[in-house]
């Protein structure tokens, strides 16, 4: 199972001003930990939810672009990006700039989006639910037109492009990740466009049964759409608690056992407003290398390395 890294935070103990050197080094360390993929949020509040919404809150691409910068190794995405925050035409060619200048790093992760405040707060258009998931299912369609040679028009029913011209065109065509676990219309998109699903996984929602659930939700849909269940990478996003050091990071490894059994080949986990440098590297001592780091074989949790 590989290990994602998902910045949520960007509140630093010295201020605005620490926020570019901290992500940097975030970035070196990744690098060295052998972190698989780095991620952050796709708003432009922070989380009241989690957070006090004034909270610092960078935009992603432009953080990712600065990732990629100081990165040499780890796939760079949003999870996710929320649909009505970036006209898919635009969006594809943002993913696109970041592929190449990352040397084929980027990954389309996309989302429905939900966070009405900031939206209205920014004056961001926020149609209805069904509306938006109907948006949800053209961007993918659109990106891999203009990740094609296929440079003519695009009609579809909330987005029509006259000419999907897009050069350069990505140094690898970007995999598309569909986030959230709805089971009559996010998991029947996955089926349809993704190459990957991101399932929510904690000790109270999404533990492995509930996740071995959605899973079955997605084979369904897999069946009736005519597409391939296990060409899709099954991924989660951890949010139970976890201390990545060596007492800690074996607990989250042994809990990680039941879900590489379900077929969950990464996992993004967060340091919260925990020290991500410190959390990265403590990763990189305690965790990556129990979970299968050093390639095909059977790995520490007893279960094939992938």
């Amino acid at each position: 199972m590989k290990v994602a890294v998902h910045i949520s935070s960007f509140r630093q103990p010295g201020g605005t001003a620490a926020i570019g050197t901290t992500l940097a080094a975030v970035g070196r360390a990744a690098d060295e930990a052998g972190v698989a993929a780095l991620s952050v949020m796709d708003h432009f509040f922070q989380m009241d939810m989690m957070a006090p919404a004034g909270d610092p809150m960078l935009e992603g691409y432009t953080t990712l672009g600065f990732l990629a910068a100081h990165t040499t190794a780890p796939d760079l995405q949003l999870l996710v990006t929320g649909v009505t925050y970036r006209h898919p035409g635009p969006l594809a060619k943002i993913v696109s700039t970041l592929d190449v200048l990352s040397g084929g790093r980027a990954v389309l992760g996309i989302g429905a989006a939900w966070y009405e405040r900031e939206h209205l707060g920014l004056g961001v258009p926020f149609p209805p639910v069904a509306e938006r998931f109907e948006r949800l299912g053209e961007p993918p369609r659109i990106g891999r037109q203009m990740w094609s040679d296929d440079d003519g028009p695009f009609d579809g029913r909330h987005y029509r492009l006259a000419e999907t011209l897009n050069s350069p065109q990505p140094l690898r065509r970007p995999p598309i990740m569909i986030g959230g676990d709805g089971e009559k219309k996010t998991l029947r998109l996955v089926a349809r466009y993704a190459d990957a699903c991101n399932l929510f996984a904690s000790p109270d929602r999404g533990r492995p049964d509930q996740v071995e659930a959605k899973l079955a939700v997605l084979r369904e849909h897999c069946a009736r759409e005519g597409t391939d269940y296990d060409a899709i990478r099954k991924t989660i996003l951890y949010g139970g608690p976890l201390d990545s050091g060596a007492a800690g990071g074996q607990d989250f490894v042994d809990r990680m056992a039941a879900y590489a059994a379900l077929g969950v080949t990464q996992v993004h986990i967060g340091p919260g407003d925990a020290d991500p440098v410190r959390f990265v590297e403590n990763l990189g001592d305690h965790v990556i290398p129990r979970l299968g780091r050093g390639g095909p074989g059977v790995d520490e949790v007893g279960m094939p390395s992938v």
